[in-house]
């Protein structure tokens, strides 16, 4: 039995409105993609999309999502990401963009890159904070994010060698 390789986009979704995110559904999200990628490519790219591409992940609260496309076409799928300006989602039109933060091979390849990226943001915000207030609040999130290290983890590569970061 030959096992279909596939590749995860980890994307998040910028808008200019936080609160707009949580209009945000998969299956708008699949239909925006899907869209783009015929705008971009045509037959020929509707035809590779329809293939086993799926929205595995989305968090309507940070705007994260993890699309899921074939291993061999997954470059020509992800090229049409730009063209998305807009999602209708439950009757509202939500101006955006996508924003491709990592390429993986596997889910968990991707949920580990999150983990470090969202420590990266917190830390990077720390700066900013005017308050003692929130500079404990921004502390506290990242103590909350941290993995604790173990022994094994510590020497462990992702086995993963064709995986890209952006």
């Amino acid at each position: 039995m030959v096992r279909i390789k596939a590749r995860y986009l980890l994307c998040e979704v910028c808008v200019s409105d936080s609160s707009s995110l949580r209009l945000l559904e998969e299956k708008a999200i699949y239909q925006a993609v899907k869209a783009a990628v015929i705008k971009a490519h045509g037959e020929y790219g509707a035809a590779l999309f329809s293939i086993g591409s799926t929205v595995t992940y989305l968090n309507a609260y940070t705007g994260v999502v993890i699309l899921r496309f074939r291993k061999a076409h997954y470059q020509l799928l992800w090229s049409a990401l730009p063209f998305i300006t807009s999602i209708w989602s439950q009757g509202q039109k939500v101006q955006c963009f996508f924003n491709c933060i990592h390429v993986g091979g596997t889910i968990r390849t991707c949920q580990k890159f999150l983990v470090r990226y969202g420590r990266q943001q917190l830390c990077r915000m720390l700066p900013h904070c005017k308050t003692e207030a929130e500079k404990e609040e921004v502390r506290r999130a990242v103590l909350s994010c941290s993995l604790h290290k173990r022994v094994d983890d510590e020497g462990e590569d992702d086995d993963d060698g064709e995986e890209e970061e952006l």
